[in-house]
């Protein structure tokens, strides 16, 4: 989503409505929303603070929301210029977290929690992606980090506009890169690419992983999928959702692939959906439609929303987590929310 239309969003939820349109909105975009430039090579800490989300709807009290459960949220700030435009997120099973962002950053630490609910983010560490010689990633016209996949032994990040994805370390941060051979997905449109990653644990694609591109080869067409490397690798699709474009996957214990979509209108302001999908669906040349668990509109306490992760909590639940991309825009916000998935 571009920089202008993001501030539109901002504008149409203040109700402000299109007085800022034009060549002043876009011209203040350019003003304000330039990608900050701190780009640490070697892990610096930074402080993030965290104020609680009560309820997912606005003037609203209840927390499930058909099949999904709302279990909290948090609006995050930081004085490190660096933070924000968060569009990738990964999540351990001791809620260690690493995200990263469009500024070719990567942010590690630990998730805070009272039982399922978020509380804060602690132990917060910053540190700009390296390429294979130890240059900085986004001084190469790499800085557009979309999504983070976790694997055993290793961490995987995609870069959008160059349509990449690069292997690093499992901690990452102050390390260098490899890039993995991935051709398929070069040829995804400009700023359309590469927008979300997911690392197969187990089954028969154990070991492969899963790319989806935000948008198709128009917008009325499927969703491309890849399957790279594993022991089947090959492309996929899936039916596009009405207007909805992929911004992150993320695949549960349990067999299950979870997409993030978003929609955005200049009058509506932005929508999010989740659909559920059966991994032992995505094989090479399938077409995938899912199941929507749920969408959202300015209603809810929502933003640009562009990462989900997927754990477990003790009693077996899925719990999913979801981050905002604020676009380095003081007009929106960094926001987690956490939702467990009812009857999985």
């Amino acid at each position: 989503m571009s920089w202008a239309s993001i501030l539109r969003l901002r504008v149409v939820r203040a109700g402000l409505g299109l007085a800022f349109a034009g060549v002043a909105i876009v011209g203040l975009a350019a003003a304000l929303l330039a990608k900050p430039l701190a780009l640490p090579q070697a892990p610096e800490a930074i402080a993030v603070a965290a104020a609680p989300i009560a309820t997912f709807r606005l003037r609203g009290e209840e927390t499930r929301f058909g099949a999904l459960a709302f279990r909290g949220g948090l609006v995050l700030t930081s004085p490190f210029p660096g933070f924000g435009g968060i569009s990738g997120f990964a999540l351990s099973a001791d809620q260690r977290f690493l995200a990263v962002t469009d500024a070719g950053l990567l942010l590690s630490g630990r998730l805070d929690l009272d039982g399922d609910r978020p509380t804060g983010l602690s132990d917060v560490r910053a540190a700009a992606l390296l390429d294979t010689a130890g240059r900085i990633q986004a001084r190469r016209g790499r800085d557009d980090a979309e999504a983070v996949a976790l694997a055993p032994d290793a961490t995987y990040v995609a870069l959008e506009d160059v349509n990449e994805i690069w292997r690093y370390p499992r901690d990452p941060l102050g390390k260098t890169g490899t890039q993995v051979p991935a051709p398929a997905v070069r040829d995804l449109r400009n700023n359309l690419g590469l927008e979300s990653l997911a690392f197969v644990p187990a089954g028969p694609l154990k070991g492969a992983l899963i790319g989806i591109g935000e948008e198709g080869a128009s917008k009325e067409a499927d969703l491309p999928g890849f399957i790279i490397g594993g022991r089947s690798p090959g492309t996929f699709t899936i039916a596009r959702s009405t207007v909805f474009n992929a911004t992150d996957l993320a695949i549960a214990p349990s067999g299950h692939m979870y997409l993030l979509e978003r929609h955005y209108a200049p009058m509506s302001g932005v929508r999010l959906q989740i659909r559920r999908f059966a991994l032992a669906e995505v094989k090479p040349g399938a077409r995938l439609a899912g199941e929507v668990l749920g969408t959202f509109d300015m209603a809810y306490e929502i933003d640009n929303m562009e990462a989900i992760a997927v754990t477990t909590n003790a009693a077996g639940e899925t719990l999913l987590t979801l981050v905002s991309d604020d676009n380095f825009n003081p007009l929106q916000r960094t926001i987690l929310l956490r939702f467990a998935v009812v009857g999985e």
